[in-house]
């Protein structure tokens, strides 16, 4: 008997919601989610599921009972208490609270990605002074480093947003432009 059944059967009548955590999505995990969603023990009661990241087996399953009371959330986005308590509340009237990267993996659309997310914090650095419209010698000089060590660290960040040299663009603009872009 799973966790989130222990606490079902120490008082089904004044259970509201459960709490389940997923930690893992084997098929034991997945199983022991198919009979609380399925509503063994008591049926038709609202489920919100934490987890570390979005297993779209778990979301399916979760939305396939179609009795609402539902949500998924990622651990890492629920900031406070008070959102997290908002969610259950919500879980448990009947609502939902699904996280945003849930429906977008569920809609088959890749969350948001951060394009600088692949930078280094002195490469985010260097870019931010770019888009100051700063030259290679005054980020030099700003960062207490070499012109050489800037070129360097601006061929890496070109290198990094997967931005080509060619004839008909300047890396630097569409760097800057990405950056700006992120910012917003």
């Amino acid at each position: 008997m799973g966790a989130a059944e222990q606490l079902v059967d120490a008082d089904p009548a004044a259970a509201k919601a459960i709490l389940a955590e997923a930690r893992a999505s084997s098929a034991a995990a997945l199983a022991e989610l198919r009979s609380l969603v399925r509503g063994i023990n008591p049926p038709g009661l609202p489920v919100l599921i934490l987890s570390q990241h979005v297993e779209q087996l778990y979301a399916r399953e979760l939305l396939a009972d179609g009795h609402g009371g539902i949500g998924y959330q990622l651990k890492d986005r629920v900031l406070d208490a008070g959102q997290f308590m908002d969610a259950l509340n919500r879980v448990a009237s009947g609502g939902t609270a699904l996280d945003p990267a849930v429906v977008a993996k569920l809609l088959g659309r890749p969350a948001r990605a951060d394009p600088l997310a692949a930078l280094t914090e002195r490469e985010r650095s260097v870019l931010a002074l770019m888009a100051e419209g700063l030259s290679n010698t005054a980020i030099a000089g700003r960062l207490f480093l070499s012109e050489g060590a800037i070129s360097k660290y601006t061929t890496t960040i070109f290198a990094k947003l997967g931005l080509a040299a060619d004839d008909d663009t300047n890396r630097r603009v569409r760097a800057v432009l990405t950056y700006l872009g992120a910012s917003a």
